[in-house]
């Protein structure tokens, strides 16, 4: 496995796999939106151990890419979670980003039983045959047993949070809502109210009230995919469960804005949004 360090700690038995599509990460980035790759953050991997690991769940194993720092025992743990594109540069990315603060970073590919989202260049075609076809009884079960992972491999059980984008922040709110085991949570973007299915049965919205652990939201007020109200009324209902919701809005941001392989990248508020979500982890002992 390639790795600045090949700790024992990344390195797992490989196991049967069996209906997956995808059985390794793609490489590069994603083919499904417009990008502006030269733009894009390259963090490096001086120090840190990293590269793709396989996540044993029920019906096989998942690929994904974990980076950690070198020779550090038992540090904290961040799931990261996915855009619609799949685990692809920009998410390995935000991983060497978190291994450099001294986290164990881990993004499953939550996608692999579905398709190739390697191969995949039409955005609505992933959300139609793919987004929407995904059981989020199957995505809770996949982040969980990687939150397993995490700790077989000397992850700190004491010391573990989510991290997503977009689809991403959509089930960081799921996650907090179901897994005790978090002590954070931070949602990029995360669409809180859409169409429900009987594989997608409830939204965030409806199981605010069920939150585990204290959650940061982070908008676009010029992000016109994402109602304002539905994230207001999130938030009002957690705290009136007595759960601890925090949203912020950056007004000059459009969906997306952490995204800077995109043109709708913001520069600005990236930076802002991104101390503010590390400030976070820290408040909730994630450090």
């Amino acid at each position: 496995m390639p790795s600045a360090d090949r700790s024992p700690h990344l390195e797992r038995p490989q196991l049967g796999r069996r209906g997956f599509v995808m059985t390794s990460l793609m490489t590069g980035f994603t083919l499904a939106t417009t990008r502006a790759e030269a733009a894009a953050i390259h963090t490096d991997s001086v120090g840190l151990s990293v590269g793709e690991v396989q996540i044993p769940v029920a019906d096989g194993n998942l690929p994904a890419y974990a980076a950690r720092p070198a020779g550090v025992a038992n540090p904290p743990v961040v799931i990261v979670i996915e855009e619609i594109f799949g685990v692809h540069e920009y998410i390995k990315d935000v991983c060497r980003r978190l291994a450099k603060l001294g986290y164990l970073a881990v993004a499953p590919e939550l996608y692999a039983r579905l398709a190739d989202l390697s191969t995949m260049s039409d955005s609505a075609q992933i959300m139609r045959d793919v987004i929407l076809k995904a059981p989020d009884a199957t995505m809770l079960a996949d982040l969980s047993a990687t939150v397993d992972w995490a700790v077989a491999h000397h992850g700190d059980s004491s010391r573990v949070a989510t991290l997503g984008f977009c689809r991403g922040g959509r089930d960081v709110w799921l996650f907090a809502e179901k897994d005790a085991r978090l002590k954070a949570a931070v949602a990029f973007y995360g669409p809180v109210a859409s169409p429900t299915s009987a594989i997608q049965p409830q939204t965030p919205l409806d199981l605010a009230g069920q939150l585990k652990c204290p959650l940061l939201g982070l908008y676009g007020g010029r992000d016109q995919s994402i109602a304002p109200a539905d994230v207001h009324a999130a938030q009002a209902k957690a705290q009136v469960a007595g759960k601890t919701v925090e949203i912020v809005y950056y007004p000059d941001a459009g969906h997306g804005f952490h995204a800077d392989y995109r043109p709708s990248y913001n520069a600005a508020d990236a930076q802002a949004a991104w101390a503010r979500a590390i400030a976070w982890l820290r408040e909730y002992d994630v450090a």
